[in-house]
């Protein structure tokens, strides 16, 4: 993982002592509310429903051992006990008291973290792949060009106030676990026919209030040239894009009314006066970032082990686990393990101090020390031996992180909803927990196979709605909470890609949400060839079946 230098270090112990200054000032009143709110959200700091949440960056999802303990800390002393990891690889922090931030950030850069550009109109926290360097269908570690993306968009004073908050993703797979095309800028890395490193480069991506799937403008950038490219579309949208309508102002609205063809062309003459120049990456810049990413010293072990097998045969539980948590790794005899933060009765995403400080001791003990945030919200142990496995999960078991859900219907994406954010229409989290406490016979789930389903608060799509297998989005009709349920969509880890989901029709009140959710799986099985998925049996039968059983014998009274 990437180790600051002097620079880094100073940059963000600056940059704390400058910020305890300005809460300094805000509390005793040097500073107005409407004075300290950019100081504040330039560090990641919100005010929510109740309180303020501090959001914590975690750049491409990976953290030390080391920083786990201090985010479990932080979660102890100056929250409620526990965290939400979020759909960006971040971790959130719901109960914050202003006058203890500066303390939180003076702790967090003591381990090399911070809440930089979580928040604004910047480049926000640059994502990438959970099983970066360890997936057997990796073409090249993403993680290097995430970390040198990350270090020239911090602080780029040139894109500090764009029109609207920009998402960037970088996948090296041939499978996107990554969610690229959904963002606004994405890079697929891959090699050419020469065997050299290129990349495709996406924009236009996004959720929300419209949701677009992004569009390649570049194909076959030469690796040198990808931060000179890079600036090149983000100066577009930095003069083209609309600032004078929130709702209008991602990159993504600006890529649809011209097009992506002429959005390339626009990218193609600014990059003209750019490539080449000074930030035209160099083999001495890119060793000097990847000498951190370099694959640990593993074991020489054997592909199968003896123990393993044993406890496969002889403990179902385990080998359920193993088959929906436990995934191959590019080295004989490891694996990689999703530990599940989708348990009954608990909120996706969340964990607890105890929880953090337990999967830190597991990263030390089974995983070389190294943690992994996915954008599903669950953690990951990267490099476990797989005689390792039958310990660890009887550990992940009595600290509640061994549901064997991941990639099921219970294993939910959702966002904290109006329990907390402000801007919610709608609660998430009971939605959530309803629904897997009506699906909380884990046989039946496990019969089902891969469904996704992810849930929204509101239209700017947090919880990933659009592109579930089935989305929940929660809408206001009137000063009630309503909602709206979509079909169809897939986040693009398949060969098809990325698809949008459809409103299968009018909202629907939260009591009714169990039951619709009943009735849409109901149709499924019904229908659903053996051994089909469920956007497969969706594909084939389409919206028609889903639709009318769902509003059998109901009068919707919103549309």
């Amino acid at each position: 993982m990437y180790q600051y230098d002097q620079y880094d270090q100073t940059i963000v112990d600056e940059r704390v002592a400058q910020y305890a200054d300005q809460v300094r000032r805000r509390l005793s009143g040097e500073l107005s509310e409407e004075e300290f709110r950019p100081l504040r959200l330039q560090n990641g700091l919100y005010m929510q429903r109740h309180a303020y949440m501090h959001r914590i960056a975690i750049p491409y999802g990976n953290l030390r051992s080391d920083q786990m303990r201090v985010l479990a800390e932080i979660a102890r002393v100056h929250d409620r006990g526990y965290g939400h990891f979020s759909t960006r690889s971040n971790i959130q922090y719901n109960w914050i008291q202003l006058e203890e931030t500066p303390e939180i950030l003076r702790k967090l850069a003591a381990v090399q973290m911070h809440g930089i550009q979580t928040s604004g109109n910047c480049i926000r926290n640059i994502t990438a792949d959970q099983f970066a360097g360890v997936a057997p269908d990796e073409v090249v570690d993403p993680r290097p060009w995430a970390e040198i993306l990350r270090q020239w968009s911090t602080f780029h004073p040139e894109f500090a106030w764009l029109p609207r908050k920009f998402k960037i993703a970088v996948s090296g797979s041939k499978e996107d676990r990554a969610a690229v095309q959904i963002h606004d800028m994405g890079v697929y890395l891959k090699k050419n026919e020469q065997g050299e490193l290129v990349a495709d480069i996406l924009a236009g991506g996004g959720m929300g209030r419209t949701p677009i799937i992004g569009a390649i403008i570049r194909k076959d950038l030469p690796w040198q040239h990808l931060l000179t490219y890079c600036e090149a579309v983000l100066r577009v949208y930095n003069r083209y894009g609309r600032r004078d309508n929130i709702y209008k102002a991602r990159i993504k609205i600006l890529v649809k009314a011209l097009s992506p063809e002429k959005f390339s062309a626009q990218v193609e003459e600014e990059w003209q006066h750019l490539k080449d120049g000074p930030s035209t990456l160099t083999q001495t810049e890119v060793d000097r970032v990847s000498q951190y990413f370099q694959p640990p010293v593993y074991e020489k072990l054997a592909d199968t082990d003896a123990s393993f097998e044993k406890h496969l045969l002889e403990n179902r539980a385990f080998a359920r686990w193993v088959e929906r948590n436990v995934r191959p790794h590019k080295v004989e005899g490891y694996s990689s393990v999703t530990l599940s933060l989708k348990p009954t009765t608990i909120a996706p995403g969340d964990a607890t101090d105890a929880q953090m400080e337990a999967v830190a001791d597991w990263a030390d003990e089974y995983s070389l020390g190294e943690i992994r945030v996915s954008h599903e919200q669950n953690l990951i142990l990267a490099n476990v031996k797989k005689r390792d496995l039958f310990a660890l999960w009887e550990k992940a078991k009595a600290q509640g992180f061994a549901t064997p859900n991941i990639g099921l219907l219970t294993d939910i994406i959702a966002c904290p909803g109006g329990d907390f954010c402000s801007l919610a229409n709608a609660k998430s989290i009971p939605i959530a927990l309803a629904i897997q406490e009506r699906f909380n016979d884990l046989d039946y789930v496990y019969d089902l196979g891969d469904v996704s389903l992810n849930i929204s608060g509101c239209i700017n799509a947090c919880g990933h709605h659009h592109v579930g297998n089935i989305g929940i989005l929660g809408v206001d009709k009137d000063g009630s909470e309503w909602y709206q349920v979509t079909l169809g969509g897939e986040q693009g880890t398949g060969a098809t890609g990325a698809h949008l989901g459809r409103v299968i029709g009018p909202s629907f009140s939260a009591e009714e949400m169990p039951d619709v959710m009943s009735k849409v799986i109901d149709t499924f099985v019904e229908n659903r060839h053996e051994g089909e998925r469920f956007i497969e049996t969706y594909n084939r039968i389409g919206m028609a079946p889903f639709k009318e059983r769902v509003y059998a014998s109901r009068q919707p009274a919103h549309a």
